[in-house]
């Protein structure tokens, strides 16, 4: 099987759950003529605005793009941004399974922006209550039954709290669950199939290595000890390196003008989960995600790669 040989229709049936902390990345662009009479900052007129969806949402569209059938899980706000990442999640073919908390604000990370510069972020989020969790929990244990891979996407907001139990519960009915993890406490993510750290990431977690032979026995240890199948860890222009016990692969990153590494690795997860869904074994997913990782670094924002961008019109 050559690298072009995955279908469409292989994909079409590729069935992904995606849960985790999604977010709304909203975009105000405007000029900034004067300073403000009231104090020593510009004022900025908003001349458009632009939305797009962020965190697990934007791996639930990425692999969704690519063909596959998904679904999206998790907590929003009872407010309007919550209900523009649902009409964003239809839009771009997820199926939403959204758990309002009317006493959570949806995430929102907003970034004003004047003359393609970057003026100020503001971040809207407050962690989801303890019943609002739970349901999300049984909403998994229910879904779980139709979906081959669990794709848990962690960006530390709290959606994830009981990702131990997720993770239990995945792995008891037999499906593969990867996760994009967050914080310096892996121990909840015990039994996954596969996690996707990023350099830093796992800095945090097994220290600074002295060497690659360093980090390779430090990747294989944190490895055996969360008793994972596989460990993928992203390094940027450095590609991305498999761990698992009987190999380590690395696959280099291809050499290209890098825009904006800004949800790379949501892409990279989202395109591996998509393959291993369809069928391909994971060597193989794995270079086709350092493909994808490597084609939406070359534009800006948070993009998707398409079917035709991967495989070529091939398919």
């Amino acid at each position: 099987m050559g690298m072009n040989q995955i279908s469409q229709d292989q994909i079409r049936q590729a069935r992904i759950l995606v849960v985790g902390d999604m977010m709304l990345d909203r975009y105000w662009f405007g000029d900034v003529e004067r300073i403000s009479p009231e104090a020593p900052v510009p004022v900025v007129q908003i001349k458009r605005s632009d939305e797009r969806l962020g965190g697990a949402a934007n791996v639930a569209r990425n692999s969704a793009a690519l063909g596959a059938q998904v679904g999206m899980l998790g907590v929003v706000g009872d407010d309007e941004p919550g209900r523009t990442i649902e009409s964003l999640l239809s839009a771009c073919k997820v199926q939403p399974y959204l758990h309002r908390d009317a006493s959570v604000n949806t995430t929102i990370k907003l970034r004003v922006l004047a003359h393609q510069q970057q003026l100020l972020r503001v971040d809207f989020e407050n962690p989801p209550a303890h019943e609002v969790l739970l349901s999300v929990l049984d909403g998994f244990s229910e879904l779980l039954k139709q979906y081959e891979v669990l794709l848990l996407s962690d960006y530390g907001k709290g959606g994830l709290t009981h990702v131990g139990r997720m993770v239990e519960a995945g792995r008891a009915a037999g499906r593969m669950v990867l996760v994009d993890p967050k914080g310096d406490d892996y121990s909840r993510y015990r039994g996954a199939t596969l996690i996707t750290p990023n350099r830093a990431e796992i800095r945090r977690v097994v220290g600074a290595w002295k060497s690659e032979q360093d980090l390779t026995a430090r990747a294989q240890n944190l490895r055996r000890d969360l008793q994972l199948e596989a460990l993928l860890l992203t390094r940027s222009e450095e590609g991305m390196t498999l761990y698992t016990e009987a190999e380590v692969l690395h696959v280099s990153a291809q050499a290209r003008e890098v825009y904006d590494v800004s949800g790379a690795g949501d892409t990279v997860i989202a395109t591996l989960a998509t393959m291993l869904a369809a069928g391909v074994p994971l060597k193989q997913a794995v270079q086709f995600a350092n493909r994808a990782g490597g084609i939406v670094v070359g534009k800006l924002g948070t993009a998707v790669v398409s079917y035709p961008e991967l495989f070529g019109s091939a398919g």
